[in-house]
């Protein structure tokens, strides 16, 4: 914090004191940081666009899982890119509601998908579950995706 106070006052002080030869660099310096920032927003809003042509499907699946992984994901790759990295949180309600029944993140599972879906393919796991409210059943929820961070190649 210090020494970007002291950057910002050296700053000011070259720019009052040498305005011809201060001015044009600042404005070179502007203008990179401008192309870098649009940069940045450009590659967030792809990978946003990406993941949201992804589809992402999540069942209480007792019978068709292992018994300590009964939750289903489906995961189907619709975009044009494949998929190096998926994350996401997972998230139950009650049918009706808009309350999240999963009682912490902090003690909750990490959810990854595969580490390469190409275009066009499938990907089907069985995960456990994550901890749920008091008074809950797993069977009478429903589960979403949340907080979904990927990555994808060109």
């Amino acid at each position: 914090m210090l020494i970007g106070a002291f950057l910002v006052v050296a700053w000011l002080i070259l720019l009052i004191r040498y305005p011809l030869r201060a001015v044009p660099i600042s404005l070179g310096a502007l203008l990179g940081l401008g192309v870098v920032a649009a940069w940045v927003i450009w590659q967030e809003q792809r990978e946003e666009h990406l993941l949201g042509q992804l589809e992402l499907r999540m069942s209480y699946a007792p019978t068709g899982c292992p018994a300590g992984q009964p939750l289903r994901i489906i995961l189907d790759n619709h975009s044009a890119k494949p998929m190096r990295s998926l994350s996401w949180e997972v998230a139950a309600y009650s049918p009706g509601s808009n309350l999240n029944l999963v009682t912490s993140n902090y003690d909750a599972p990490q959810y990854r998908g595969p580490g390469d879906l190409q275009p066009g393919q499938r990907w089907t796991s069985c995960v456990p579950l994550p901890p749920l409210r008091s008074g809950y059943r797993s069977n009478d929820v429903v589960f979403r995706a949340g907080r979904l961070r990927g990555h994808f190649g060109n």
